[in-house]
């Protein structure tokens, strides 16, 4: 396979990575206690090239990127007042807990809501849990304390979707819970088009780069072809 196809295909997938994990940052934009990702590029490594004929060096050619692991940004955003009793924001550090069942999972979206049951519940139903791992019952008014939360310290923290995580509890976080108020998705929406429509810019780059050497590929061939035949 020519080099140069090969780069330029590894940077076209790379940035086709990159632009699916920034559409889903910019259709969470709105989401309360979201946390963007973000990948590091970096290159498979370079090739020496040297003249085959006398073996003198030539230079070295890069042999394609890949984008490491997505990385979290688990900065606390700010907090925006809903005035709404069951919602509520961690200001600082720490998770809010449910019972999935998958077990327990950690998030930052606080905004909960009442079942059936009169139990407290995030959007999938999920019951929210005290520091002690308990489920919180609404009181006759249909309202439930901050304090009654338990706002988790979470080591190993890892996305697993719907806005949850995963990890390791390790007691009590510093961070407070606010009632009436949520936290801010710590998505940028200008910041993640402009990055968006510089990703796209590279994936074309990368293809614009693949029809030029296969054109030059196809044209070596042809020639080859004619001077075969003569």
């Amino acid at each position: 396979m020519d080099t140069g196809l090969y780069i330029a295909a590894s940077g076209m997938l790379a940035q086709q990575v990159r632009e699916d994990q920034l559409a889903n940052d910019l259709s969470n934009a709105s989401t309360p206690g979201y946390k963007s990702d973000s990948s590091v590029q970096s290159d498979f490594g370079s090739m020496l090239l040297a003249n085959t004929a006398n073996g003198q060096t030539v230079g070295q050619i890069d042999t394609g990127v890949q984008l490491g692991a997505p990385v979290t940004n688990l900065t606390p955003s700010t907090l925006y007042s809903t005035n709404q009793p069951l919602d509520f924001g961690v200001a600082g550090q720490g998770f809010f807990a449910v019972r999935t069942a998958q077990g327990t999972r950690y998030t930052r979206d606080g905004q909960f809501q009442a079942n059936a049951q009169g139990l407290l519940v995030d959007g999938q139903g999920n019951p929210v849990l005290s520091q002690n791992g308990a489920t919180i019952t609404l009181s006759a008014q249909g309202t439930v304390p901050a304090s009654s939360l338990g706002v988790f310290n979470v080591t190993g923290v890892a996305k697993q979707g719907d806005n949850y995580f995963t990890g390791a509890p390790g007691g009590r976080a510093t961070g407070t819970v606010k009632q009436g108020e949520l936290e801010s998705s710590s998505v940028d929406p200008v910041m993640t088009m402009t990055n968006m429509i510089s990703s796209l810019q590279t994936y074309q780059a990368g293809e614009n780069a693949i029809q030029t050497i296969d054109s030059t590929m196809q044209e070596s061939a042809s020639a080859v072809g004619s001077l075969s035949g003569g």
